[in-house]
């Protein structure tokens, strides 16, 4: 039963991507018409037009000799006639080039943006479940599909077409039976080369899903060489590359064997159409009364034509590579969003910063039946409030600061900010009202410059240096060659871990948000930065409804409230005085975090 079920949703992806690529064309009416134009065109003049010449030319010269006075008379209009066809057939080529450029520069663009938007819209959850490496890989092996498959149609496809047209056109009226037979062996041609071609499409699919996998692997280990080499992992990762590459092997051969059996069919109907055109000319004169002219064109037609048929194999070849290749990501493109606006969805505006989790519900979409991170939890931050978030690993603290973030959408239950449900406006303008300092910093691998003035690109150097200064970050920049034009290299590697997190809360305190989440924010830094970062943070929070997750309890100690988390619930909830002598979770944390369980012994 599932066996019989692979091959609808195949031919569902190659319907979904040619949906996809014609989208994109259509949009191009005027270039996409001269395409076909030109690429038909350039086939009827210099194939068929030429020959046809050719044959008039032919026939003249076995009718009766010409004088020699008398050839520029007779045969200058052959002549001209000739010219006119090849230059207007060369400007017809160079037409189709540029309109193939065209269609390509213009197309990739818009898949690629299609791509990017996508990727960019979708939820953490869809994220964190790929490889990075994939994704580029799929969204190129995408949009390179779109190119091969135009070249396929616009330089072999339409000229196969035009060519068979032009072949019936010209022939049908001179010679039927002979057209006759060659119909009977095209047809027989194309319904073996369309029957071998369902059947190797599966192969080209999983050659690229294959490829795909070994470009993820291959950009993993290489985003993480620092762990490999640290860990002196370079054999176990070379053993898992070359696992992927073995896999991408086996599959790209089985996809040539199978073409290659495909070829060899085709080859044997390409010899028996060979064949019958030269029994024909041999004896055409003789049986039929065919002239020399005429005789001259079938065999040229037809080899031209067997010769277009031909490179039907290699034609179909690259558009089973071409759709196998772009299928992964038109499954991608059709993934339905996990976290998406409403239609009209409003901005939100923040006007004070109070901030409500009413009866929240939430489980992960890979989580098992029934595992939820929370059942029914509530909790109100009135505007302005530092609040703590503590607890064991697990506990659900960065989880909550994701779904006021809505990385991810609750299940059950509302996030309400000032009174506004989240869920009812726009991603971006709610992040727009957050400033967010996670765990490890996230930069690009752009100058300093921009890494701190991402949230706020108009900025200016005055103020990025003030938001670099109150960061502790001034002074490490000042002694940089480039100061804010060093490049921080991928994941800002160039950096250390305290050097990047102070730039990530550099970037927190230039955006200057009504609400700000601090995850983890101090835990790469020394003690002496420590000390300096929490006086502006102390500083960043007045005025700000903020939320400190933090594991290190001397963060949030000097906090207007501490929350406590265990299993996903509200455990404890008062002032670091209150919790630190309740006797609950939060006393034995701080106990084991002070030393004070070992004065006890």
């Amino acid at each position: 039963m599932a066996q019989r079920n692979v091959a609808p949703l195949q031919r569902s992806t190659v319907r979904r991507t040619l949906r996809r690529f014609w989208d994109v064309t259509r949009m191009q009416p005027g270039i996409t018409a001269l395409a076909v134009v030109t690429s038909a065109g350039y086939i009827a003049l210099l194939t068929y037009a030429n020959t046809y010449v050719m044959g008039l030319i032919v026939d003249r010269v076995q009718a009766s000799p010409v004088p020699a006075e008398q050839v520029v008379p007779v045969f200058g209009p052959y002549v001209v006639a000739l010219l006119v066809v090849n230059a207007v057939g060369q400007a017809f080529s160079k037409l189709q080039d540029y309109a193939v450029y065209k269609l390509e520069i213009n197309g990739n663009y818009h898949l690629s943006r299609l791509c990017f938007d996508t990727l960019s819209n979708q939820s953490m959850t869809f994220h964190t479940s790929r490889f990075g490496g994939s994704l580029v890989s799929q969204t190129t092996r995408f949009t390179g599909g779109y190119t091969a498959l135009v070249d396929v149609v616009v330089y072999s496809l339409i000229p196969t077409v035009a060519s068979v047209v032009c072949t019936f056109v010209t022939l049908a009226p001179v010679v039927p039976s002979y057209m006759a037979i060659l119909t009977v062996l095209l047809v027989a041609y194309v319904a073996v080369a369309t029957h071998l071609y369902h059947k190797i499409l599966p192969l080209s699919q999983r050659t690229a899903a294959a490829q795909n996998r070994l470009s993820g692997v291959l950009s993993d280990a290489v985003t993480n060489i620092l762990a490999v080499k640290t860990c002196g992992r370079e054999d176990y990762e070379r053993g898992l590359f070359d696992d992927a590459a073995q896999a991408a092997r086996e599959a790209e051969s089985h996809s040539m064997h199978a073409t290659m059996r495909r070829g060899f069919a085709t080859s044997t109907l390409i010899t028996v159409i060979m064949l019958v055109v030269s029994v024909f000319v041999a004896g055409g004169n003789a049986w039929f009364g065919i002239s020399a002219g005429t005789l001259v064109m079938m065999f040229t037609y037809t080899y031209q034509l067997s010769m277009r048929f031909n490179y039907i194999n290699s034609m179909m070849q690259r558009i089973n590579r071409a759709l196998g290749d772009a299928s992964e990501m038109t499954r991608i493109l059709d993934e339905p969003r996990l976290v998406e606006d409403e239609p009209g969805a409003a901005e939100l505006a923040v006007a004070r910063g109070a901030i409500d989790f009413d009866h929240l519900g939430f489980a992960y979409h890979d989580a098992a039946p029934g595992e939820k991170v929370f059942e029914d939890l509530t909790l109100h931050i009135p505007a302005g409030q530092r609040v703590g978030l503590v607890g064991r690993s697990g506990s659900g603290k960065t989880t909550l600061t994701k779904l006021l973030l809505r990385l991810d959408d609750v299940q059950d239950g509302h996030v309400f900010v000032d009174g506004q449900d989240v869920s009812r406006c726009t991603q971006q303008s709610l992040r727009r009202s957050i400033a967010y300092v996670p765990q490890e910093a996230l930069l690009f691998h752009r100058s300093i410059r921009e890494n701190i003035a991402y949230g706020r690109p108009d900025a200016t150097d005055d103020q990025i240096w003030r938001a670099a200064r109150l960061a502790n970050a001034a002074e490490f920049i000042e002694r940089l060659p480039a100061g804010l034009d060093t490049m921080v290299g991928e994941r800002g590697v160039k950096l250390s871990g305290g050097q990047r997190q102070r730039v990530a809360i550099a970037r927190a305190i230039l955006a200057d948000a009504p609400i700000l989440v601090l995850d983890e924010a101090t835990s790469a830094l020394d003690s002496e930065s420590e000390a300096a970062v929490q006086g502006a943070l102390e500083n960043l929070m007045a005025g700000r409804t903020s939320i400190v997750v933090a594991h290190r309890l001397s963060t949030v100690a000097s906090l207007d409230r501490i929350v406590v988390l265990a299993d996903g619930k509200i455990v404890e909830d008062g002032t670091h005085a209150e919790l630190a002598e309740a006797g609950g979770e939060y006393e034995r944390l701080w106990d084991r975090q002070t030393g004070a369980f070992l004065e006890g012994e």
